[in-house]
């Protein structure tokens, strides 16, 4: 082998695992793709059953002084804003003017707010994530408050779940046969 070729493919061997480090701090972090899926998977799950829910049981409340409905659907994606303020370092936005809570304004702020989580999140880096924020009088990695938010999707999920099935709605991911 000729030293010319030999000092180019020493050099070659040197540059890839170069390159590929520079490149792996170019890609999202993986906790930032799983957040993402699972956004994906709630998101699914909500917009089915917004949808499944007749108009006129969004005003439907299991109780006085209960979240109705189409406030439980709001409440989400307002909280998920919440969350994208926490992301970008921002203040949150308090405003103080209440949220429509019909079927359409609710669904549609619902499906917005949870593209916008995924588009910020998509833009965090690894140090991004282990940045801390305060939130609630406590203080979070960004990473776990962005875990809490999920759990807090989730958690709505299952409220929305209840008050489905008590006004006769089955899932649609859940019913038999399918």
């Amino acid at each position: 082998m000729k030293k010319s070729a030999f000092l180019f493919l020493i050099c070659l061997i040197f540059a890839l695992p170069i390159s590929a480090i520079a490149n792996l701090s170019k890609d999202e972090p993986i906790f930032v793709k799983e957040f993402i899926g699972q956004m994906d998977f709630v998101k699914g799950r909500l917009i089915q059953l917004a949808e499944a829910m007749p108009e006129d049981k969004y005003n439907w409340s299991p109780g006085e002084g209960v979240r109705t409905v189409g406030e439980v659907f709001v409440h989400d994606a307002e909280a998920n804003y919440y969350l994208i303020s926490q992301m970008k370092g921002t203040k949150p936005d308090m405003n103080q003017e209440k949220s429509p809570t019909d079927k359409k304004s609710a669904l549609s702020m619902l499906e917005k707010s949870i593209e916008a989580v995924k588009e910020a999140a998509s833009k965090l880096t690894e140090a991004d994530l282990n940045k801390e924020v305060e939130a609630f009088g406590m203080k979070f990695s960004l990473r776990n408050f962005m875990i809490t938010i999920l759990n807090h999707n989730h958690e709505h999920l299952g409220q929305s779940i209840a008050y489905a099935r008590m006004n006769g709605i089955v899932p649609p991911w859940s019913m038999k046969g399918e």
